[in-house]
């Protein structure tokens, strides 16, 4: 993958990260602005539930942007695509599959 592709998805990755914000301030006011008893709701999940699930996403997203902004920072300094353990470069593939990769494949077994 190279520095366009990695920008590619820093974008994508950076609006997903402000629309997750978006959903959780939608579910907050809602449930500022309404009285009713969701915890005890059969029919659906619960508002606690769907903060929760989209505060996950949100600190996922988080990450997977610091892992973008990581690999382009190795891209800049000639560093990107070559294994941080033992030095050899990281496989085409595994670079098309998990751009922000680190380690070469044989790597993260080792310790």
């Amino acid at each position: 993958m190279d520095d366009e592709a990695l920008r590619a998805e820093r974008a994508r990755t950076a609006a997903r990260l402000a629309a997750l914000r978006g959903d959780h301030a939608e579910v907050v006011a809602a449930s500022r602005d309404t009285n009713a008893d969701d915890e005890h709701d059969p029919e659906g999940a619960t508002i606690a539930f769907e903060r929760a699930q989209i505060e996950t996403l949100a600190r996922q997203a988080e990450r997977h942007l610091a892992e973008v902004d990581a690999a382009l920072a190795r891209v800049a300094d000639g560093s990107y695509g070559v294994c941080e353990r033992c030095g050899r470069p990281i496989a085409p593939e595994r670079l098309e599959a998990r751009p922000t990769a680190r380690t070469c494949v044989s790597c993260p077994a080792v310790g």
